[in-house]
């Protein structure tokens, strides 16, 4: 028995001797690559043969640098330094091996050559987790020299490049950034989840032509709070598919206001769910808080939608929802809208309109808007004509505290 006991203890030791060996191998291994995860590396844009001064194009050393960063296996940081750095379209692909940034600390220049225009986008992050674009610099996308190619209601014309745009990116900040002059939209989001957006600033013409702020499009919860936003279209476009979109603390001026829509166009569209803006300002905008659907449309739902604590400075149309929406005529006025809007705030809503209807609730005949709620709507008519006015069509809900307007929703 002693010796079957000796044998056994034995063994027991061997194996305890083989575990410790082997797991102080995966520890030494888990360690290293903890480590590399935790490093930082920069890759400078300037070590892979960018050159300063707005004339050479840097695309190629920008993807140099951008491919190398992605490899890492830390934290990778691909840095432009301050300076003017022209560049032409460009795709900033993943996935990525960890976490990157994209640090603009200096001025990005884009082509004017119709010829160079390539892609619809200009600077296009796609396929990404854990992404940083940062740094204070500014795009200057130039579109005043090429506006007048973005008219396409007449004759066919190719999409001028968005400045900035994301696709298919999960978990990322943008921030302290400036773009102005974009040939088309500043900034688009689409296919994206969990991405914040602040301190930026975002500028062009009140008469350029398609240069919306911030446009959305099948994203869920997408964060924009802080900016200032004055273009030739919507500040903020939330388009088919944006689910759970938070705006606060936005100055909008000039443009189109913030919008939702236009929707229900195409028959591939996806519900509009769970939009909030408050605490904003709106001045001089050619509609304030608005949500456009085509008078024929395809079945669609837009709803738990929120404003509150809006101020508004000469808007024309503070609030406005016009379900017969017709930017190009001729349209069928016939028609009713099959987007059915439901679940829509007005909470705090006050300053000056523009234009003597200052609350305008055009809803579909076939599909009413319904639990509307108007509470402290308080819009003065900012010149001649006495005081402001409400229309309402197909709107049920309720009012309460102040309405200047008086409210026309039905109970």
């Amino acid at each position: 028995m002693s010796l079957v006991s000796s044998f056994l203890g034995f063994r027991v030791f061997l194996c305890l001797c083989l575990l410790v060996w082997v797991t102080k191998g995966q520890n030494v291994n888990l360690f290293r690559q903890t480590e590399q995860l935790g490093r930082r590396k920069i890759f400078n844009v300037m070590a892979y043969g960018a050159v300063e001064g707005g004339i050479t194009d840097n695309s190629q050393a920008f993807l140099k640098a951008w491919n190398d960063a992605c490899k890492w296996t830390g934290r990778a940081r691909v840095l432009v330094p301050r300076g003017i750095f022209k560049l032409f379209p460009v795709v900033f692909s993943g996935p990525c091996n960890g976490p990157i940034a994209f640090l603009i600390m200096g001025t990005l220049r884009a082509s004017t050559d119709p010829s160079t225009f390539n892609s619809e986008n200009w600077i296009n992050f796609r396929y990404l987790e854990q992404l940083t674009v940062a740094g204070g610099g500014t795009l200057d996308g130039q579109g005043s020299f090429v506006w007048p190619l973005n008219n396409c209601n007449n004759r066919p014309c190719k999409t001028l490049p968005i400045s900035l745009s994301f696709d298919f990116v999960t978990n990322a900040s943008v921030a302290h950034l400036r773009s102005y002059n974009s040939k088309n939209a500043h900034i688009k989001v689409y296919g994206c989840n969990k991405m914040d957006f602040t301190k930026l600033r975002l500028s062009a013409p009140g008469d350029s032509p398609n240069t919306d702020g911030i446009k959305i499009g099948n994203s869920y919860r997408i964060r924009i709070s802080r900016s200032v936003i004055g273009t030739g279209d919507d500040c903020i476009a939330i388009l088919s598919g944006s689910k759970e979109i938070h705006i606060s603390k936005i100055f909008c001026g000039p443009g189109h206001g913030i919008s939702i829509g236009s929707l229900g166009g195409y028959d591939n569209e996806y519900d509009v769910e769970g939009v909030y803006v408050k605490d904003s300002g709106l001045k001089g905008t050619t509609n304030g808080l608005r949500i456009k659907t085509w008078a024929y449309s395809h079945p669609l739902k837009v709803s738990k939608i929120r404003y509150e604590n809006i101020v508004m400075t000469d808007v024309t149309n503070p609030i406005i929802i016009d379900q017969n929406y017709c930017p190009s005529p001729p349209c069928n006025q016939q028609v009713t809208s099959n987007v059915q809007i439901s679940d829509v705030t007005y909470n705090n809503i006050w300053g000056s309109s523009s234009s003597k209807e200052a609350v305008i609730l055009k809803c579909s005949k076939t599909s009413p808007c319904k639990n509307m709620v108007m509470n402290n709507i308080k819009l003065s008519l900012n010149g001649p004509g006495g005081i402001a006015s409400s229309s309402c069509e197909n709107a049920i809900g309720v009012s309460y505290g102040t309405q200047n307007p008086p409210s026309c929703i039905k109970v």
